[in-house]
């Protein structure tokens, strides 16, 4: 490889890792990463009953989704 090509390569990996370590700084400065609901839904499940319904419900809702999934694809027709 030429020495320019390998200067240049040099040049664009650290311009594009302080871009990224800017963009990182940035983020967390403006709270980007702070989740608000994570402790506050903690509480609602802080008992084995309350995770089992939570569970339960999660569950309900995937099967409902793949229930009106497939009553979609049975009620296709193709266009003319």
């Amino acid at each position: 490889m030429s020495e320019d090509i390998v200067i240049l390569m040099i040049g664009v990996s650290t311009f594009l890792g302080v871009l990224g370590l800017l963009g990182l700084i940035w983020a967390v400065r403006t709270g980007q990463f702070d989740d608000q609901s994570k402790f506050i839904d903690a509480v609602h499940h802080d008992n084995e009953e309350d995770l089992r319904d939570a569970v339960m419900m999660a569950e309900k809702r995937k099967n409902y989704k793949n229930k009106k999934m497939r009553q979609e694809k049975q009620n296709y027709m193709p266009p003319d």
